[in-house]
Formats: C-alpha cells, sequence, structure tokens
C-alpha cells in the first residue's frame, strides 16, 4: 500500500503528473520547471521519492501512475480518519459537522452514498 502523506509540494507535484500521465519524464522535468519553478534535479529527487511510496513508476522515463488521484486522496482520507479519530468515521462526522450543518441536499447525498456502500456488501 502507497504511503499516503504528502508535504505540499509533493502532492502539488504528484497533481503535476496525475493531469498529464502518462509523460515522459524529460517532459515532466519541463513542466515542473514552469509550474513549480523546479530545478531538473529537484524534479527527479521528487519523482523518486513518489516513485518509492509506490503512487508512480518511472520506466525508460515514461512516468506513469500506479495510484489514481482518487484513489491517493481517498486513501489520506481513511489515514487522517484512522490517525485523528481511531478509524471512526462517525466521529469525524459529528466533528466535521459541530460548528456548521448539512443542507439537506448534502445529507441526501451522504445518506445515498451510506445505501450504496451498504448495497455492495462493504465492511465496517
Amino acid at each position: 500500500m502507497a504511503d499516503y502523506r504528502l508535504a505540499k509540494a509533493e502532492s502539488r507535484f504528484a497533481d503535476l503528473i496525475w493531469e498529464h500521465a502518462p509523460i515522459h519524464s524529460p517532459k515532466l522535468a519541463e513542466l515542473a520547471v514552469d509550474a513549480l519553478k523546479w530545478k531538473k534535479t529537484t524534479t527527479y529527487t521528487v519523482l523518486k521519492k513518489l516513485c518509492d511510496k509506490g503512487i508512480f513508476k518511472n520506466e525508460y522515463a515514461l512516468v506513469t501512475a500506479l495510484v489514481t488521484r482518487d484513489e491517493f486522496y481517498a486513501g489520506q482520507s481513511v489515514k487522517y480518519v484512522d490517525d485523528t479519530y481511531d478509524g471512526s468515521l462517525p466521529r469525524f462526522i459529528a466533528a466535521f459537522t459541530s460548528n456548521r450543518k448539512l443542507t439537506d441536499k448534502q445529507a441526501v447525498e451522504i445518506k445515498h452514498l451510506i445505501d450504496e456502500y451498504r448495497e455492495s456488501g462493504g465492511d465496517d
């Protein structure tokens, strides 16, 4: 499983890769110069870190995603709930909504997601 903790700069770089993948690493380095104002060496150093985390693969100078953006951010969310709320989704939702009210539309959407998950046979 991928390590779902990224520094802010790593996250911005990962988003850049997801937007353009698959992409050749020299082209990615050019994009990072423009978008992030990084040197080529910084790009390759951070790319190696992200590859080591199992998020991307750089093979024959072609960078591909091993984890989709949605999978990655879902993993970050799960990790946050695990670390902060001992894995309790109800505790997270209670904390999230403690200072704000859900609209009727949001409540219906959340209920729909819960019902859909239940119907798919998901475990707790």
